[in-house]
């Protein structure tokens, strides 16, 4: 396993050609310099030097950003309160069930908006105005989720409403400043994307399979021993053709994607 760090610095001395070489299966470097920062055990620590945008936009390292737990947010306008809550989420059923609660908690308030986005790929969102003029609420929601890069995230916005109305640009920079204020006071955090599958292999088999677990940095996330094993295991995706190809050398080993 790797560990990257971006920066824009020039000048270093580029990575060792073999450590290179390991990486490339994985990962292009031709918009990229490598420098070797230190070693602590079996993992290496690199900086990356990118010549221009293109690599941070375009080559994806497995990881995304979410938040590590609820927060909230409020923004007051002329009478209105919009209270905002973001809440980390990983399927549109919860985000289904996250809305009813706060639908039923909050069942005196005039609005009830929010947006969402899930998956490592971002390609699974949806914006919601609830009432509101159309594209005065989701839409500036949702707007922050992709200005902070976040995904498996719901933003919900409650208006209580003031008596005064607020018109279209009224209404949009109320909801987009109550749900920044909500990211303001989240944690942000970045996750590997990992892949989960499952090993058959027999008893006598067992020290060449944990050897693999170790050396790979692998999760088990159950496991049976008897004459037949079984292990269910988790892994950062970008390491996970290599385990494979390390799995498959073992006698009687059988994966299970």
């Amino acid at each position: 396993m790797v560990d990257f760090q971006f920066c824009d610095l020039g000048g270093a001395r580029t990575l060792d050609p073999l450590i290179k070489s390991q990486l490339l299966y994985q990962l292009s470097y031709e918009v990229a310099t490598f420098s070797f920062c230190g070693r602590k055990g079996k993992y290496f620590f690199l900086i990356l030097h990118s010549q221009n945008d293109f690599f941070r936009k375009n080559i994806k390292l497995d990881t995304y950003k979410t938040i590590k737990s609820c927060s909230e947010g409020i923004y007051k306008e002329k009478g209105s309160k919009f209270l905002a809550f973001a809440l980390p989420v990983r399927t549109a059923d919860e985000v289904k069930n996250l809305l009813a609660q706060h639908r039923k908690e909050y069942y005196d308030a005039r609005h009830v908006c929010y947006a969402y986005r899930l998956g490592a790929d971002k390609t699974d969102f949806r914006a919601n105005d609830d009432g509101e003029p159309s594209g005065t609420a989701g839409k500036p929601i949702l707007g922050q989720i992709v200005s902070n890069d976040l995904t498996d995230t719901l933003i919900i916005v409650v208006r209580y409403f003031g008596g005064v109305l607020l018109g279209t640009g009224g209404l949009i920079v109320a909801y987009r400043e109550a749900a920044a204020d909500a990211f303001a006071n989240a944690e942000i955090i970045e996750k590997t994307v990992d892949v989960q599958f499952s090993v058959h292999f027999p008893y006598e088999a067992m020290n060449a399979v944990m050897k693999v677990v170790k050396d790979e940095n692998i999760t088990i996330i159950e496991q049976q021993f008897d004459n037949e094993c079984f292990m269910k295991l988790n892994i950062w995706k970008a390491n996970y053709e290599m385990a494979k190809n390390k799995f498959l050398k073992i006698e009687g080993l059988k994966i299970e994607e």
